[in-house]
């Protein structure tokens, strides 16, 4: 990892803040898809999951830890920099 400049995360046991951003995404995807869906199949499930992270998450949901912008044009935002 340190060939491309990232720091493992070491803290302790009980620690919340190795998973917050992970448990974040998670309570975001349940609310703004997942509970006020009824899937039919599990493969239906998993090509609106896949949608929804790859085409509305990534790309068109403003997040508001990258200053209002989606994950792509954060991305593409910090490339040109």
């Amino acid at each position: 990892m340190t060939g491309h400049g990232m720091v493992p995360s070491m803290s302790r046991k009980r620690d919340c803040w190795d998973t917050a951003v992970a448990e974040s995404f998670f309570a975001t995807i349940k609310h703004e898809l997942i509970w006020d869906r009824d899937f039919k199949t599990r493969e239906q499930a998993r090509q609106e999951i896949f949608e929804y992270i790859e085409v509305f998450y990534n790309r068109q949901r403003s997040h508001q830890t990258l200053d209002y912008r989606s994950p792509v044009a954060f991305e593409a935002l910090m490339d040109v920099a």
